[in-house]
């Protein structure tokens, strides 16, 4: 925990309020400050264009892309052939080998230009949903261009805009106490912004998170897939009423046919889809016809079989990705660790942005506390472990989990308790296993579930 963490922690209520609107009005400057508006326009604009004048205008953005690549970001001068160097100046992407995570965990300023200073520089962390978060380094501009996508083409599409009144399921330890008896949540006033635990979600408080969006005039709702649905399965059994609202844009997990109808019942507006990623090497939402749209002035996706070739339409494959809204630390051909597959139908949305039929391994198992509460991205604990090479959580009971470590050389009793004190500050008293390992067993496609079940939940 850091120590702005453990400030927060100790504030009362009122302050932690505070603190949120604090952090509201540096992100919003962060995000929505000088130039966002141009860049929303740019995306506005773009969404017409025919598949040919995107074509031509991801070419234009990979040959400087890749060129930048080769001759300024160390990780790529050095580890690029001279063969592979003359592909990427030249533009040819599929030329150039796949970049799996562990060089970015293990030296993320490697990847970083050496020929750009800028003035300001922000970092921002995975969630880990493969072990052991990553950390991705952005300039403000950049920032900016992320938001100003989810905009035009999320928030846009879906009926709403930042600029509402809206509540944010994400990974923050928004109420620290495990055994709080609400409110489960905080204010940022400066964006009319509710942020909701995410570690606190039960049949007994559902009343107080639609309580708290009555206060707040909230409009719409945007955030943790699975935190949502299981908040709507809560309204939906105790008969709760919900304000009026525009939409739910869900992130993070998976958004299942059956996810989709418990929401709408229970938030009575339509709910949208989105895929993305922190690192933004990729990015799709969902239109009106809830056909998941690839944004292709965002990036070049590529869903690859196992021997690197394309995949067909309709054939599931590995999603690689090359982003073009980070230009200071690019990933290029970056394995996402999801698969997906393309579908070749147009949509009747009139968009010719590619469509993707199914993004496949984003749901993961829910943790339960003993008091009956539901929590998701509960390897959230991980983040600022720096002595934690992966890491997976295992629910053996639910007064009892099990935290299977890879360790670095460095790590101690003082991680492994840290580890236990993270897991009790979601869950209350339980007891925690920290279990050095020498790995953590893949998947076929070498990803491992960083959060596992081995109880059944309850309906």
């Amino acid at each position: 925990m850091g120590l702005t963490d453990k400030i927060y922690a100790h504030l009362p209520q009122r302050g932690q309020d505070v603190a949120a609107s604090a952090f509201g009005l540096y992100r919003h400057w962060l995000r929505s400050g000088p130039g966002y508006g141009d860049l929303v326009h740019g995306y506005r604009d773009r969404d017409s264009w025919p598949l040919d004048r995107f074509n031509a205008y991801q070419a234009e953005k990979l040959k400087i892309l890749l060129g930048n690549a080769a001759d300024h970001i160390p990780y790529y001068r050095r580890t690029w052939s001279d063969k592979e160097k003359a592909a990427a100046r030249a533009g040819r992407l599929s030329e150039l080998p796949l970049l799996s995570k562990d060089p970015i965990r293990s030296d993320p300023q490697d990847f970083a230009r050496d020929d750009v200073r800028p003035l300001l520089r922000y970092r921002f962390l995975t969630s880990g949903s493969t072990g052991t978060p990553i950390s991705t380094l952005w300039t403000a501009r950049e920032a900016r261009d992320a938001r100003a996508l989810r905009e035009a083409r999320s928030a846009n599409w879906a009926g709403t805009s930042f600029s509402e009144g809206r509540a944010t399921f994400s990974g923050r330890i928004v109420v620290p106490d495990a055994n709080s008896s609400g409110p489960f949540h905080r204010y940022n006033r400066v964006e009319n912004q509710i942020y909701f635990s995410a570690f606190h979600l039960s049949r007994e408080n559902a009343d107080q998170y639609v309580e708290a969006l009555w206060r707040h005039g909230t409009q719409w709702l945007t955030g943790y897939a699975m935190s949502y649905y299981l908040l709507a399965r809560h309204i939906l059994d105790r008969n709760l009423s919900v304000p009026a609202l525009k939409a739910v844009v869900t992130t993070s997990e998976k958004l299942t046919p059956s996810m989709r109808s418990v929401m709408e019942r229970a938030y009575g507006c339509r709910v949208f889809e989105e895929y993305g990623t922190v690192e933004n090497a990729v990015f799709a939402s969902e239109c009106a016809h809830q056909r998941l749209h690839l944004s292709p002035d965002a990036g070049v996706v590529e869903i690859l079989r196992p021997d690197g070739r394309a995949c067909d339409p309709g054939e599931a494959g590995e999603v690689v990705a090359t982003g073009f809204v980070r230009q200071y630390q690019p990933f290029i051909r970056y394995r996402v660790g999801d698969l997906a597959s393309w579908d070749p139908q147009p949509c009747a949305c009139g968009r010719s942005m590619p469509v993707l039929k199914e993004v496949v391994g984003r749901i993961e198992d829910v943790v339960v506390g003993p008091d009956g509460r539901q929590m998701v991205r509960f390897h959230g604990i991980f983040i600022g472990q720096d002595n934690v090479v992966e890491g997976q959580i295992i629910q053996e009971a639910l007064d009892r989990i099990r935290v299977k470590v890879v360790p670095a050389a460095a790590f101690g009793p003082t991680d492994a308790a840290d580890i236990e004190r993270r897991v009790r500050q979601r869950l209350g008293e339980v007891a925690v296993i920290v279990e050095a390992v020498e790995s953590i067993p893949r998947s076929a496609n070498g990803k491992f579930k960083a959060v596992v079940s081995l109880m059944k939940a309850s309906d």
